[in-house]
């Protein structure tokens, strides 16, 4: 995508000149099919849809899911390949102030690495069935782990300026 793809910044946001790239290895070992190929009709985060939707890993890596099919939750984390990478400071639309990128779930942000805690339904060979995921049609997979909610979850977690928001969240992407 090139910078003309993207919409202009917004007030109060910052974009900087991202250096060059250096290569990551990442590999991408599958794609996530959802019903959202326009990022204004998917939800805003994970939770907010029911949409059942499926992982189709590469064949290659189908000896990797042994045993993970005794997992009810998987943490999936995916390459947001349609995410503008150079703004810094970002307006959300559900707030009056800005934030850095590194306060926000955004995707926009430097690396666009995704993350979901999701449901697992079920698997067929290669396909995985889930529940609870927020991206766009075709999304690269880069990676699959089990959940565990001993470790995984933090009830006392808190993010101070999102509770003190200026506008109130609106729901969108309820497909499903």
């Amino acid at each position: 995508m090139s910078d003309d793809d993207f919409e202009p910044p917004r007030r109060g946001e910052k974009v900087i000149e991202l250096p060059p790239a250096d290569d990551a290895g990442l590999i991408f070992i599958g794609r996530i099919r959802t019903p959202w190929t326009d990022r204004h009709e998917a939800p805003r985060n994970a939770m907010e849809s029911e949409a059942i939707c499926t992982v189709e890993l590469d064949a290659r890596y189908v000896e990797g899911l042994q045993s993970l099919n005794s997992s009810t939750h998987l943490i999936l984390l995916y390459w947001l390949d349609k995410a503008r990478r150079d703004l810094i400071v970002q307006s959300p639309r559900h707030d009056d102030k800005t934030h850095g990128v590194f306060a926000l779930r955004s995707p926009v942000r430097p690396n666009p690495i995704g993350l979901a805690v999701v449901d697992l339904l079920g698997i067929d060979a290669n396909v995985l069935t889930i529940r609870h995921i927020d991206c766009l049609d075709g999304t690269p997979l880069l990676d699959i782990k089990p959940y565990f909610a001993h470790s995984d979850s933090k009830p006392e977690a808190d993010v101070g300026w999102h509770r003190e928001r200026t506008k109130p969240l609106k729901p969108r992407g309820r497909k499903g």
